[in-house]
């Protein structure tokens, strides 16, 4: 199984969201190797949820097309086994609690094991309740991503010296989605994170062009980018892993 810091050696990182099942999960595959062949250096995987708190529209109505076509959290775990025959690059599931804990949080994490998951994200599960999950995360070799957000203030040494993985700085407040710009006073969030870890961190939320994505990666370890690439699927539905990779490409050439 890949390291997560595997990500974050060769320079600033990109890092790319993609919901499986948009449309369907043979177009998921297309769109995670195009985005690895254009530069991604980590994918999150977002495995489909009813009630996608931390989401805004676009990728809200993405959970809604794939289950609709019937995507299940087995066809996912499946569909990663099949990536990992040549995808060898970081990849990370991102999903909420719910899905875990229906699923069985050690069979979720076994699974994830198996299959060569290196991460987890669970946007819905706060650092003091982590614990959940912590202990079969580790039993299993799979880290569990923190999030620090502009309301972490005091709480952002502890959440970076027991950070896991990479630390996932949400650049602004509110659900993901594209932003004309982004207005928080992220390199005092940084500038605390190096204080209390060598972890490194990538900035998402809001993240739409490269301009962005340069100023973020400026600022951090790496840029983290969803919604626009979310709306690249939705747009051009299975015509649309050429248009991933030539988005991820641009955004990764504003990195380097």
């Amino acid at each position: 199984m890949s390291d997560i810091s595997k990500a974050f050696d060769h320079g600033k990182a990109f890092i790319a969201f993609i919901t499986c099942g948009d449309p369907d999960l043979a177009t998921t595959a297309s769109a995670v190797r195009e985005a690895v062949n254009n530069g991604a250096d980590l994918i999150e995987l977002g495995i489909p949820f009813s009630d996608p708190t931390a989401e805004g529209p676009v990728i809200q109505e993405a959970n809604v097309r794939a289950l609709a076509g019937g995507v299940t959290t087995d066809k996912i775990f499946d569909f990663v086994r099949e990536l990992r025959r040549d995808v060898t690059i970081p990849l990370v599931f991102m999903t909420y609690a719910n899905v875990v804990f229906s699923y069985g949080s050690d069979r979720f994490l076994g699974k994830c094991a198996e299959v060569g998951i290196d991460g987890l994200i669970l946007p819905d599960v706060p650092f003091e309740e982590r614990e959940e999950f912590l202990p079969v995360c580790r039993k299993y070799g799979v880290k569990l991503i923190s999030l620090i957000a502009p309301t972490s203030a005091d709480r952002i040494a502890m959440i970076a010296r027991e950070a896991e993985g990479f630390l996932y700085l949400v650049s602004s407040l509110g659900v993901t989605g594209t932003r004309s710009e982004i207005r928080t006073d992220l390199a005092s969030i940084v500038a605390e994170v190096r204080k209390n870890t060598d972890i490194p961190c990538a900035v998402g939320f809001g993240i739409s062009n490269p301009e962005q994505a340069r100023a973020m990666a400026e600022l951090s370890d790496g840029a983290i980018v969803g919604s626009a690439i979310v709306r690249i699927l939705a747009q051009y539905g299975k015509e649309a892993p050429v248009y991933v990779g030539k988005f991820v490409k641009e955004m990764k050439d504003a990195l380097r």
